[in-house]
């Protein structure tokens, strides 16, 4: 820029996008990309050409400009070259926590991968958040029942209003996929003799998956969805106008994943003879999630595990010692088992689950992506196999009733 336009700050990241993006408007959308792209002339070889678009490096370009005004040539000084290492973050926000956030109740969990907020009405959570969050690690915030109408969520209330609807039911052993009344699903979902049987005589493990969802959530039920945003935790970053929320505050011209709500709901696998199977396979979710546990139903019946008999065996995970304690409190009331990886482990898992697929004589097509496909349950064995013989650690939460998990985008995980 002109000396006269010299400006000691730099842009903001929106300033930039959209200023980039109109000064590019005006080339070639061959492309079908959001951004015109930019192409630079020669190649490799030297022969004139087109290389492929890169619009991340024209704005990293701009940054760069941006950030030293052209009147000032930077200063160089071989004593400040050489700093003392900056203290690891990781380490930083576990020994600093407890003296500059003294006013926040929580904890850390797993191995201390996991914040644990306790108390959700602290205004001030949004903050530790944010240094848990640079790092890209799941947030606990529980207590989110008590902020709710929790008459609004029963299964039988839901049922009484909506048992009309048509939905799509999905039977989660066997992955299929069929379109009926959503009141069968809820007659059986504390009433084991209610639900549908396989062909033989299993009781099945059904879900109701993302109904309704989106812009449908919000016209078929209202009270509920306006319920659940009063209701969110760390509004600064969950709420659709948080001031921390990036989604809310991107320019027209990005398209936008379904940012949800969604309401999913599911059995319990207590009443299936087969307990290494999930409600929710394997998988990636594209944007950062948030997951309320707003209710959960104890199923009655033959064959189904007593309270105490679902305690032993959330005992026998392997599972954080504060876990372990909010199991024996008798006024919690677990409701969803995770198992939670890293995104970096990502390509080890993948490859794990492709070696376990040739081991069972499956084909595996190169197009294959085990993660991409949510094929996989990773049941205890094969977790324990993944740590000895790739190094990954499973993260297990244990989601109690009123429980929001908070995930960041890339974060593995099973339900």
């Amino acid at each position: 820029p002109p000396s006269s336009q010299n400006n000691e700050q730099g842009s903001t990241l929106r300033d930039l996008l959209t200023t980039t993006a109109g000064k590019l408007r005006l080339g070639s959308t061959d492309a079908g990309i959001a951004f015109a792209p930019v192409y630079s002339t020669g190649t490799a070889s030297g022969k004139s050409g087109r290389t492929m678009p890169n619009i991340l490096d024209d704005i990293i370009a701009s940054v760069v400009e941006n950030k030293i005004p052209p009147n000032r040539a930077p200063k160089i000084n071989a004593k400040s070259e050489i700093k003392e290492e900056p203290k690891d973050d990781k380490n930083c926000i576990q020994d600093d926590c407890s003296k500059r956030y003294s006013d926040i109740q929580y904890s850390w969990i797993c191995d201390k991968h996991v914040l644990w907020l306790r108390d959700h009405k602290n205004s001030n959570n949004w903050k530790l958040f944010k240094e848990c969050w640079k790092q890209g690690r799941p947030v606990l915030v529980s207590g989110m029942h008590k902020k709710m109408n929790f008459s609004l969520w029963k299964a039988e209330s839901i049922s009484l209003d909506f048992g009309n609807q048509q939905a799509d039911i999905l039977n989660c052993k066997d992955s299929i996929i069929s379109n009926t009344n959503v009141k069968e699903f809820w007659d059986g979902f504390e009433d084991v003799s209610k639900r549908q049987k396989v062909k033989n005589g299993e009781t099945a493990l059904l879900k109701l998956k993302d109904w309704p969802s989106g812009e449908d959530f919000k016209a078929m039920m209202p009270a509920r969805y306006e319920d659940l945003l009063k209701s969110l935790p760390l509004p600064e970053y969950c709420s659709p106008e948080g001031k921390l929320n990036l989604a809310s505050h991107l320019p027209g011209f990005f398209v936008r994943p379904d940012l949800g709500p969604r309401l999913c709901s599911a059995y319990g696998v207590a009443a299936t003879k087969d307990h290494d199977i999930g409600t929710t396979n394997l998988h990636i979710e594209v944007s950062d999630v948030v997951n309320i546990l707003v209710y959960v139903g104890i199923a009655r019946g033959n064959g189904v595990l007593s309270k105490s008999g679902v305690l032993k065996k959330l005992e026998e995970e392997d599972l954080d010692d504060l876990l372990r304690k909010r199991l024996k409190d008798s006024s919690e009331l677990p409701g969803a088992l995770w198992h939670i990886y890293a995104g970096q482990d990502a390509d080890k898992i993948r490859e794990f689950l492709q070696k376990i697929a040739k081991e069972q004589g499956l084909e595996v097509l190169p197009e294959h992506d085990p993660i991409r496909d949510q094929s996989w349950y990773v049941n205890k064995k094969l977790r324990q196999r993944l740590f000895e013989e790739y190094g990954v650690k499973t993260c297990t939460v244990i989601q109690f009733l009123g429980d929001a998990i908070i995930l960041p985008a890339g974060a593995l995980h099973q339900v």
